[in-house]
């Protein structure tokens, strides 16, 4: 990846800031933008931004700064509660999908005609898109969308390659706030239940994302990294 540039939306932590470190380490120029104050412990070779994909003009103003890039890569998702139908509450299933799928778009628009020639997109969904949990019917909807996005944009987009990570369990900041003993105990709880006998890291989940930027053979799929959650 030597002397090429990345993106990477939602790139100041979890496995965004995963992604950003190790294409940096392998000789990208790395763009890291995310909602949160710049602030995070980057590498050389990767530039720090601020960004929130809800508004439709930043995204737009963030792009045309950057300009030609190789390779655009988002890990945008908010932090939702599971909640069964009875319980839903919309407007907080409407502000969910708005970072997720469509700021997964938003980022896909204004970023895909800046693309050089051979670059990609890979945009992230996840476990639930495919796997009928009750309480989940928020998740499961978007992430499948976002799957859905991914197949039809590769058509559209092309020569561009796009293509989707759908994580499993994830040891992030994405699990909400909590202390370490607590996350510890949930990884373990989670951990026990899957084939690999862990959850999964951000690194983990890193090696896809470069694995997908670097084959030029790979567009429209779905990579699942999930620890044989989907079994």
């Amino acid at each position: 990846m030597k002397d090429q540039t990345v993106v990477v939306v939602g790139g100041l932590s979890g496995i965004g800031l995963a992604v950003a470190r190790q294409a940096a380490a392998a000789g990208a120029r790395v763009i890291a933008a995310g909602r949160r104050t710049v602030g995070a412990d980057l590498p050389s070779g990767v530039e720090a931004r601020q960004l929130d994909v809800e508004d439709e003009a930043a995204v737009q103003r963030f792009f045309a700064d950057i300009g030609a890039f190789d390779h655009l890569v988002s890990t945008v998702g908010p932090v939702i509660a599971s909640s069964r139908l009875s319980d839903l509450n919309v407007e907080d299933a409407q502000a969910a999908f708005n970072v997720k799928v469509f700021g997964q778009l938003r980022v896909a628009r204004h970023g895909a005609r800046l693309i050089r020639s051979g670059g990609s997109i890979v945009l992230t969904s996840g476990l639930l898109a495919r796997k009928a949990v009750p309480g989940a019917v928020v998740k499961a909807g978007m992430n499948a969308a976002v799957e859905a996005i991914g197949k039809t944009l590769a058509k559209e987009l092309a020569p561009v390659r796009v293509n989707v990570v759908s994580p499993g369990m994830v040891e992030t900041g994405m699990w909400g706030p909590m202390s370490d003993a607590e996350r510890k105990a949930m990884a373990e709880r989670a951990g026990a239940g899957l084939p690999v006998g862990r959850v999964g890291q951000a690194d983990d989940l890193a090696q896809a994302y470069l694995m997908l930027m670097q084959n030029g053979f790979m567009t429209g799929a779905v990579v699942d990294v999930d620890g044989g959650g989907l079994l």
